[in-house]
């Protein structure tokens, strides 16, 4: 439609009017359009929002335990070159009642950025209906074998298959990963809940839901209501309802306000949000049990049906969690606090072999962890560019720390995208300081967790049998179908006769000449903008009120110490243990490192030196992408691959943290009695060191010991220095 210029008239009021009964027909008809939209996806087999083009690989249908889940290669677009050697990437979409798509809904999307980086892309979708009898476990076990697909194709990448999981999906790609340790590559979590109980009192309202609805009894009720099935609905619902102000107002306001502009946006939109798909009661009850309610799967108390116990810190791949502070499903506790349920400090986690790093964003909402472009060109760009480094980092807890790249940053040339991304060591106390629970809150919502249990045993004892005998497949499917979720978008489609003249007369609206839109500065349409506002704050208000009631009463129901010592947390017992895992894997003996230390040639001895001398301080994109220039420019027969180079690193940081001083003294008798190459590895490791800018002190400290230890002397010098070879006293690590 023509944008039609603001009318002005004597009379404001008639203006005012008529520019709102015309913004009032084209809303009707775009919510006529947004009904229609959802017709047309409800009948489709695969009714995803991806705006790329792609071809089955593989189809779980087909598989020994069949699921609704395929896997499709994405067809890169038009002036987007793949590198073939290049590891592949895979989105897994969150299957929690929307379609499928959003991980590629836009071309600046986790997909776009994976592929303008010349990474291969496949993508794991599912369809709305499940197969019968699936379970979560089979759902797992069928993305295993989607990986295994995906790495068999791509042998000869330089890496294993690199996993995106978004929200819900994030916790089955980890259930994967655990069943699976060595199969995938590194994972990135977006808006991934993992520690279900965490959060901050005033704040995380949603993680009450349970408590205040006696358990996961009601879970049972729906998908006994649904004939063994779970509407996707129910669950669009509750994400609605934790913010009423816009989901009954805000959302079809600004569409309402802005109707010349905003269709568009808001009909893509819709097109995901609006189109509910069906889980399997069982699928949906285990994650209510085992997830929401129970938080056993970090808890190690979740089982598979061959006895198998889910355990993450089997987890072999990096694991780069990626949250916001602006994010009201997913808070930072919930998808960071499960470090604190597995670990105790950090050398839990380097002694377990497992690399776990984060990155916070300060205002994004859940959704746009996923599907903003500002961070699809961020963050999802800079995970995708530097995913070999990511994939090369030592076992530790990291932050992932993005800067922009401006006139004063030194070694441009170094830094791939628009931003310089660094990786700096974290504690514990790091993730803590963000907010997580105390014992008393610990033991509240394991008494949530057991209540639950006792609820649910009687509701599957003395209700849901006769609940049963009363729905059939057909009621339910009418049960689905008046949900007010699908009723408020079937309900305006063309199947609705009162909507026929909507269509006529929004048509000869946006005729031209016939918009008359109201000028800005019209007193009525000021008021109108007050009243909005108004409407919204109040919403808020009753928002805050609820959630401040449902605060209060978790907190006394639940932290009564009668109802405690009923469901069996008695006062004189200890506190609910946070770990409940099992002892850690075997740590490797003093005398198997020993053995270690002197174990290799020049390339282990100067990869021990480049960490001991950037220990502390982090890494950042431009080392090493110089390491990776260094490698990739060494002859043919001397060359180590990227897998390999990840396994000296891994391999030499462990050395220097079990004893740095023994590792550092190794170094002589490992490297060759040519001086011309010592000097070369000592000059390649300053190079390194300074290719983000100037050296911290004690960075030139620990090369001059370096030096020593290779019997190089200063570069102003200019002559070789043959020491003693006597190792200096190591600097703690």
């Amino acid at each position: 439609m023509p944008e039609a210029k603001p009318a002005s008239s004597v009379n404001p009021w008639f203006d005012y009017m008529r520019d709102a009964f015309e913004r009032s027909v084209l809303f009707l008809d775009v919510l006529r359009q947004r009904g229609n939209i959802y017709e047309e996806q409800t009948k489709r087999i695969a009714p995803h929002v991806l705006t790329f083009k792609g071809e089955l690989v593989c189809d779980g249908r087909e598989l020994e335990k069949p699921v609704n889940y395929v896997l499709a290669r994405i067809t890169p677009p038009a002036g987007v070159a793949i590198e073939p050697n290049k590891r592949p990437f895979i989105v897994f979409d969150p299957r929690a009642g929307h379609g499928p798509g959003i991980g590629g809904m836009k071309h600046d999307s986790e997909i776009g950025v994976a592929m303008r980086a010349g990474h291969p892309c496949y993508f794991v979708g599912f369809l709305p209906n499940p197969m019968p009898g699936q379970t979560v476990e089979d759902v797992c076990r069928a993305e295993a074998h989607f990986v295994k697909i995906v790495s068999d194709l791509h042998a000869d990448a330089d890496g294993k298959p690199a996993l995106i999981g978004n929200c819900q999906a994030g916790w089955q790609i980890m259930i994967m990963a655990a069943l699976y340790p060595e199969l995938a590559g590194p994972i990135v979590l977006a808006g991934t809940p993992l520690s279900y109980w965490a959060g901050v009192r005033g704040k995380n309202p949603m993680r009450y839901l349970g408590g205040i609805m006696g358990g996961s009894w009601m879970t049972s009720l729906a998908g006994d209501l649904g004939a063994g099935k779970f509407d996707g609905a129910s669950l669009i619902a509750n994400f609605e309802s934790n913010n009423p102000a816009n989901t009954y107002w805000s959302k079809s306001y600004n569409v309402y306000a802005k109707v010349d502009t905003e269709a568009e946006r808001f009909l893509s939109f819709e097109k995901w949000w609006g189109v509910p798909v069906i889980l399997n009661a069982q699928e949906m009850q285990f994650i209510v049990d085992e997830l929401f309610v129970g938080n056993r799967l970090t808890a190690g108390r979740t089982i598979m049906s061959d006895g198998q116990r889910v355990d993450l810190r089997k987890i072999r791949s990096p694991i780069v969690v990626f949250c916001s502070f602006g994010d009201d499903i997913t808070p930072p506790q919930q998808a960071l606090d499960w470090v604190l349920d597995l670990y105790e400090n950090v050398e839990q986690i380097v002694r377990n072999g497992q690399t776990i790093l984060y990155c916070l964003h300060q205002s994004i909402g859940h959704l746009g962890i996923f599907v903003a472009g500002s961070v699809a060109n961020k963050e999802h760009e800079e995970f995708a560019l530097n995913m070999n480094m990511i994939d090369a980092m030592p076992p530790g807890l990291y932050e992932v720390v993005l800067t922009d790249m401006d006139a004063d940053t030194s070694h441009r040339e170094l830094v791939a995208g628009r931003y310089v991304a660094k990786i700096v060591p974290r504690t514990l106390d790091d993730i803590r300081a963000l907010g997580c629970n105390d014992a008393d809150d610990e033991r509240k919502f394991e008494a949530v967790a057991r209540v639950s249990e006792i609820n649910q045993g009687f509701y599957r004892t003395f209700v849901s049998p006769t609940v049963k005998t009363m729905i059939t497949p057909e009621t339910a499917a009418f049960l689905r179908d008046i949900h007010p979720n699908r009723l408020a978008f079937s309900g305006f489609s063309d199947t609705n006769p009162l909507m026929a003249p909507v269509a006529k007369l929004a048509t000869d609206i946006r005729a031209e000449g016939n918009r008359h839109p109201v000028s800005p500065d019209n007193p009525f349409l000021a008021c109108e903008r007050v009243m909005s506002s108004w409407i919204v704050t109040s919403l808020q208000a009753f928002a805050q009120a609820r959630e401040a009631w449902t605060e209060t009463l978790f907190h006394s129901t639940y932290g009564s110490p009668g109802l405690q010592a009923a469901v069996g947390l008695n006062s004189d017992r200890a506190r609910v243990a946070r770990h409940a895992y099992g002892a850690l894997e075997r740590a490797e003996t003093a005398t198997e490192l020993e053995a270690e230390m002197g174990r290799g040639g020049l390339l282990e001895a100067g990869l021990r030196a480049l960490i001991y001398v950037m220990w502390g301080a982090g890494i950042d994109e431009r080392q090493f992408n110089a390491i990776e220039q260094i490698r990739a420019a060494a002859p043919e027969n001397e060359r180590v691959s990227g897998s390999q180079l990840k396994s000296i690193v891994r391999r030499q940081s462990t050395l220097l943290r079990a004893d740095a001083a023994r590792a550092l003294a190794a170094i002589p008798a490992m490297i060759p009695d040519d001086p011309s190459r010592r000097q070369k590895v000592v000059s390649t490791i300053e190079n390194v060191v300074s290719a983000k800018g100037v050296l911290a002190p004690e960075a030139e400290g620990r090369i001059d010991e370096i030096r020593r230890l290779f019997g190089v002397s200063r570069k102003a010098a200019g002559e070789l220095d043959h020491g003693s070879g006597s190792s200096p006293r190591a600097r703690k690590i």
